[in-house]
């Protein structure tokens, strides 16, 4: 039978120590809250109050709930105070021998049978655990930001962690209403394993000018649904904190260059910039802890003298291509007001694609989302052609035809050909080099990137990608006609993956590996993306959906442009695709979707 906790002893209440307090007091835990000073102290009733009373204003609290939680909870300075509790956790800062010293110090202060853990979410478990007498009763218990909201806990066993204790933890992370993963003593554990290389990665982007702070943000929210842009999310982790906890990684982790914290990241600590903590770290905020952002000198418009680049006018759109990305672009183009000439190979391709479209737009009458008039105007507006000499007199060509380089570089030189000058020519492709397209042409000064994301009419991103060649203007009338559909357009370099594949792909490399090394399972590593980070789907359940031949492609072409040897596919990936198993299309992958 798992132990009773009648009451725990939490130490350090910052913003993730009060939160701790919070959830045992609010679970009818006696809670003793230490600190080392008075003025600490207060500090961290502070945060308390301004939680419950916050949880209060919005009704997920009721006030004498409230008033009851508080009642549980007993502050104190000084260690003796938790002389009777049966366990304690710390939240003090990511400083190993900090919290050596701490340890030490509980040792002698708490009664023996009493649990001591961690929240750290980097340090070694083990290295702490040796410096009380007991590191058989030393555990981790990684909470998550803000810990009265997030469902994830991590529970990290060393190799002498006792199998009770750990059993224990589990039980008690039931009671708190939690959803724990229970894990061994590795750098990172699960989610800042996972998460904080793509967060040092957004960095990387972000210090080589590859792309703005805003676009990068924009692109991982909009086009993988996250809650939060990387380097927003830095903001609020705390870049002093995300530094910790990349050279912790770095150095305990077989030194991966991807861990090794961005030069930019150690430069923004040394001045200050820590995030919302300071008030500014990649975005300045209205007040320090605010999550308020507002203009700073980093995001100011041109000087007067800067040149203005003009979009230039656009109103009949050309798209080549009868598969889904150039279904959903026709319909997304003519949905906005453009004329349409719709270019397949052929007449039964083109009657396949009238009929796809039509299909769309008649599910959007039915679901209310179009009226029928706004269908019929839609289907005006598109020509159905199966020549590319239609496309003579249009303002801008899209293409969606197949992967291939060699297809993708003869039609863009037949592009060449039948349009006029000063056409914009647009590829859709999502990992082939853009600047290829533009030099089988003999005009790359217009040629440029255009990547919808499937499916185009309901996904609201759109990468821009400029290669070397491609005019100011161009990108203008790029971001402009994205504007016009409704579209956020997001400008990037022409590097493989632009933003979203570069940054999502690799992190769904590493989950491989994790998994391959038998550090956890899919159903955990899922779980800890999930409700730790608040991602939509867990890496694997996105493995599956995408295709694991599609991320495997991905990956390689990711790993063939820069050699970082972090990026090469995951053995276990290759073996699966391999083998046949790529995801829900075979119904076979990480999962077995056979049954469903």
């Amino acid at each position: 039978m798992a132990r009773d906790f009648a009451s725990v002893g939490v130490v350090g209440l910052g913003t993730m120590g009060a939160g701790i307090v919070e959830v045992f007091a609010r679970n009818g835990v006696d809670v003793v809250a230490v600190e080392i000073t008075e003025a600490a102290l207060e500090r961290g009733r502070a945060n308390l109050t301004r939680s419950t009373d916050r949880a209060v204003a919005k009704g997920k609290l009721a006030a004498a709930d409230r008033d009851a939680l508080h009642g549980r909870v007993r502050f104190a300075v000084g260690l003796a105070a938790l002389h009777a509790v049966d366990l304690v956790i710390e939240a003090v800062p990511e400083q190993l021998d900090l919290k050596q010293r701490l340890f030490a110090e509980l040792d002698r202060v708490c009664k023996p049978e009493a649990i001591l853990a961690t929240n750290t979410s980097s340090l070694s478990v083990t290295e702490i655990s040796v410096a009380t007498g007991r590191p058989n009763q030393v555990v981790g218990i990684h909470f998550f930001n803000p810990a009265p909201v997030m469902k994830l806990v991590e529970v990290i066993r060393t190799v002498v962690t006792s199998a009770d204790v750990v059993a224990d933890v589990e039980a008690l992370c039931g009671r708190l209403g939690k959803v724990d993963v229970t894990i061994n003593d590795r750098a990172g554990f699960i989610a800042n394993a996972l998460l904080f290389g793509y967060l040092n990665h957004a960095v990387g982007m972000y210090e080589a000018n590859y792309a703005t702070r805003e676009d990068i943000d924009a692109a991982m929210k909009l086009g993988c649904r996250l809650p939060m842009g990387p380097l927003a999310l830095m903001d609020l982790i705390g870049l002093d904190t995300a530094y910790e906890i990349l050279d912790t990684m770095y150095r305990r982790g077989g030194r991966d260059r991807r861990h090794a914290p961005a030069p930019l990241l150690k430069q923004m600590v040394t001045a200050g910039l820590l995030g919302r903590k300071s008030g500014r770290g990649f975005y300045t905020y209205e007040r320090p802890g605010s999550p308020v952002v507002t203009p700073d000198e980093r995001a100011a418009p041109p000087a007067p003298d800067a040149p203005v680049e003009v979009a230039r006018p656009v109103a009949t759109i050309g798209v080549v291509g009868s598969g889904t990305m150039a279904t959903g672009i026709v319909e997304v183009c003519a949905r906005g007001g453009y004329e349409v000439v719709a270019v397949t190979r052929g007449a039964e391709k083109s009657a396949q694609l009238r009929e796809a479209i039509t299909t769309s737009l008649n599910k959007g009458v039915v679901r209310g989302r179009l009226g029928e008039d706004e269908r019929d105007a839609a289907l005006g507006r598109i020509t159905w052609s199966a020549t590319l000499d239609h496309l003579a007199d249009v303002d801008l060509v899209i293409e969606a035809v197949v992967e291939e380089l060699s297809v993708k570089k003869a039609l863009f030189a037949s592009l060449d050909e039948v349009c006029k000058p000063g056409v914009v020519l647009a590829t859709t492709t999502s990992s082939l080099p853009v600047i290829d397209l533009a030099m089988a042409t003999g005009r790359p000064a217009d040629v440029v990137g255009l990547h919808f994301f499937n499916p185009a009419p309901a996904m609201a991103l759109v990468e821009v990608v400029r290669t070397i060649r491609t005019s100011g203007e161009t990108v203008a009338t790029a971001r402009a006609l994205c504007a016009a559909l409704g579209k956020t357009g997001v400008v990037c370099a022409d590097r493989s993956g632009f933003i979203v594949n570069a940054l999502l792909f690799p992190y769904l490399n590493d989950a491989v590996r994790m998994l391959e090394t038998n550090y956890s399972t899919t159903d955990d590593i899922d779980h800890a993306m999930k409700l730790g980070c608040g991602y939509p789907m867990g890496p694997f359940e996105l493995l599956d959906v995408v295709g694991l031949d599609v991320a495997l492609a991905i990956q390689r072409e990711l790993y063939r442009e820069l050699r970082e040897p972090g990026f090469a596919p995951a053995p276990l990936l290759e073996h699966l695709v391999t083998a046949g198993y790529l995801g829900r299309k075979t119904g076979r992958g990480f999962r077995d979707h056979t049954g469903r």
